[in-house]
């Protein structure tokens, strides 16, 4: 037997080394690859229309890496059924670190609200870096009668299901997190989709629908000139922003809390070094005073953090809102 296997060596030894020569060479190649990236402009898929909280955090994200890398990064949106038209494009990309995406909750609300989704959030992607979160405001037009989160219940009450509040759509953020509020103070109110967080503020503004909860950065400028009511933050604390606005726990709602967070993720299956050169490169960019002070400005707490803490505090979240689901009954699709 052993002379089978070791009588005839010389040219195995030979076949043997060169693989090992090949295989090193590869080796080599690819961290020379992964220690020059990016080479070449990036995308960076939103899975939402431009002016909701998705597009904003990713456009100074976006800023910041082309800053970083001096490559640029163009932000593409690519709105539609509730993020997942968007989501599936940046799943099926080519796994080599130059398609990014920056994507709120939804990531995780969505496989809760949908059966036959294209993709796995958790199987199809890399999770680079929790980003940032933010409160959310309950806003309503003037024309309603609710000067306060009490007011707005018991007309709720009493009109069940007349009342409308206005979405970014079936399974985005607005939605479950005006469920949330709803299941939380025992009301039924009409919901009414658009196909963005724009499009559902300027729904709210107009008269369209009546009430909405959304980010801070999108409604914030509208309460402060007078064309909305805000009735409450969504935070556990008071927002540096807005300090004279209530929590909703502190306006009669007591014990709620809710807030949407952002992330960044990559198709799965790009290379371990690129992955890390895109880690490092946003952790600096969000630990630069500039970069905080822009995000403080639009009411957005930085919550950076490692790919293998975000990848978990996904699957909790995708745990979470499923439990969310059932307890709300909310339809699946």
């Amino acid at each position: 037997m052993s002379k089978h296997l070791f009588g005839q060596t010389r040219k195995g030894r030979q076949i043997v080394i060169t693989l090992c020569i090949l295989v090193s060479g590869a080796a080599a190649s690819s961290v020379q690859a992964a220690q020059e990236f990016p080479v070449r402009p990036l995308r960076m898929v939103v899975p939402l229309a431009p002016g909701g909280g998705s597009d904003i955090v990713g456009r100074m994200v976006a800023g910041a890496l082309s800053d970083e890398w001096r490559q640029t990064v163009v932000v593409d949106n690519r709105p539609g059924a509730g993020s997942t038209v968007g989501t599936g494009i940046a799943a099926k990309a080519a796994p080599d670190g130059y398609t990014l995406m920056v994507s709120s909750s939804s990531m995780a609300i969505t496989p809760a609200l949908r059966k036959n989704l294209d993709f796995d959030i958790l199987r199809d992607f890399s999770a680079v870096s929790l980003l940032a979160s933010q409160s959310s405001i309950l806003a309503v037009h003037p024309s309603l009668k609710a000067g306060s989160l009490k007011e707005l219940v018991a007309l709720a009450k009493a009109r069940p299901g007349q009342l409308s509040f206005a979405s970014a759509g079936p399974a985005s953020a607005t939605h479950l997190g005006t469920e949330l509020f709803l299941h939380a103070a025992g009301i039924r109110m009409l919901h009414v989709p658009y196909k963005s967080a724009g499009q559902a503020t300027t729904a709210l503004l107009s008269g369209e629908t009546q009430v909405l909860l959304t980010n801070m950065a999108s409604m914030l400028p509208h309460v402060k000139a007078g064309r909305v009511r805000a009735l409450g933050v969504s935070s556990a604390q008071r927002s540096g922003l807005a300090k004279e606005l209530p929590t909703l726990a502190e306006a009669g709602l007591a014990g709620f809390e809710y807030a949407t967070w952002y992330g960044m993720v990559v198709p799965r299956g790009v290379p371990g070094p690129v992955l890390d050169r895109i880690y490092s490169a946003v952790s600096r960019s969000m630990a630069k005073p500039a970069l905080q002070e822009r995000f403080s400005r639009q009411g957005l707490s930085i919550h950076a953090s490692s790919p293998v803490v975000f990848r978990r505090y996904l699957q909790d979240e995708v745990v979470k809102w499923r439990a969310v689901v059932t307890a709300a009954r909310l339809a699946v699709q």
